[in-house]
């Protein structure tokens, strides 16, 4: 029973680990501006609200949908997982350079909403299977955090090389796990 609960611990960091690595992602260019420490930490925070918040509302629908439509809700979590990954490798490659949007006020939301949006269809996933729900949000929402955070502080030091294989690093994880729950 221990080995059960450590290993959906570890799949559960897993995922957020790779949910996180989009804002590492996204955090190293906003990195290179030489933003101040308040407002890194301030956009830390942002985007761990997030990585909760839509998860938790994905997580609602997902436990709704699962009583719905019982045994195809897992091969649907599996096939959305897939398709999440594939789309973050696709987005590595399509880089664009110029950055429109300014971390501050109505801006950061924004920046925090686009790279917690993948963390939404992730809850989806778990509400459907039956997930620990607060080990989720907080998981989610602490290694985003302190993904962002060193993703900020890299990217005053680096010049963004790490950025798309980052991505791609995020979207093989996530792969892995659709794959996984399709497979298994």
């Amino acid at each position: 029973m221990t080995e059960y609960y450590i290993g959906e611990i570890i799949s559960i960091l897993f995922m957020a680990f790779a949910l996180g690595m989009d804002a590492f992602s996204v955090s190293l260019g906003m990195g290179m501006r030489k933003l101040r420490l308040k407002r890194i930490a301030l956009i830390g925070l942002a985007i761990g609200l997030f990585h909760i918040i839509m998860p938790f509302i994905g997580i609602i629908l997902g436990k709704f949908i699962s009583s719905s439509i019982g045994d195809y809700a897992t091969i649907a979590g599996g096939i959305l997982l897939l398709a999440i990954g594939a789309q973050m490798i696709i987005n590595a490659f399509i880089q664009d350079s110029e950055q429109k949007l300014e971390p501050v006020g109505v801006g950061l939301l924004v920046v925090a909403l686009t790279v917690s949006l993948d963390s939404f269809s992730v809850g989806l996933h778990l509400g459907m299977s039956g997930a620990k729900t607060a080990l989720v949000l907080f998981s989610f929402g602490m290694v985003s955090m302190v993904l962002t955070w060193i993703g900020l502080l890299l990217g005053r030091k680096v010049r963004g090389f790490l950025g798309i294989y980052s991505e791609i690093l995020g979207g093989s994880i996530l792969c892995g796990f659709g794959i996984n729950i399709l497979i298994g």
